[in-house]
């Protein structure tokens, strides 16, 4: 009589079904076999390994790996999807073809001056104020247009500024506390 612990536990019968067979002394060989290669493959992988670093290091192959140098374009295209920079170079892309996406007359007058990821807000200067108003009237389908382009949100604003004065000059002419002279812009 035996107390069930030599023999490994079976899984209860469903009833109507039969009962899984035993494997038999071939397929127990096949298990065994199969399990003695990847032991095998493992310890060579690691002895290969071994011998590579007494090399000293992995030596070039006719096979292509992750050592062989890259084209530049995708040298910087993996560059920036590893440093997650994939908005603001996009966005640059956009401040480079600007005159295409606002046509040529409004890229004479109007620049973009620089963009803030965190809010999403494209800040554009213009060089007169009439230009300045036409841009804001503009501004929503100009949004669309560059999140159609760039993908949605990733230009909620765009803040226009209009014409900066003349730099401030200080010399013996000048009233102190005076700010220049003005434009009617604001």
């Amino acid at each position: 009589m035996t107390d069930g612990m030599d023999q490994p536990a079976r899984p209860p019968a469903v009833p109507g079904s039969s009962p899984a067979p035993e494997p038999s002394g071939v397929d127990l060989a096949r298990v065994a076999l199969r399990a003695a290669k990847e032991q095998a493959r493992a310890r060579g992988a690691a002895a290969q390994q071994k011998k590579q670093a007494r090399r000293g290091g992995l030596r070039s192959g006719a096979r292509a790996d992750g050592r062989d140098p890259l084209p530049l374009g995708a040298a910087i295209n993996r560059l920036i999807t590893e440093r997650g920079w994939e908005t603001p170079a996009a966005v640059g892309g956009v401040m480079g073809r600007w005159p295409q996406m606002v046509g040529p007359e409004v890229a004479q007058h109007c620049e973009p001056q620089r963009y803030d990821e965190d809010a999403r807000v494209l800040t554009v200067r213009c060089d007169s104020t009439a230009w300045a108003t036409q841009l804001r009237l503009l501004a929503p389908q100009l949004v669309a247009r560059l999140n159609a382009d760039l993908g949605q949100g990733t230009v909620k604003l765009i803040k226009v500024l209009g014409p900066g004065g003349p730099p401030r000059r200080y010399g013996p002419l000048r009233s102190p506390g005076s700010t220049g002279p003005g434009d009617t812009y604001g």
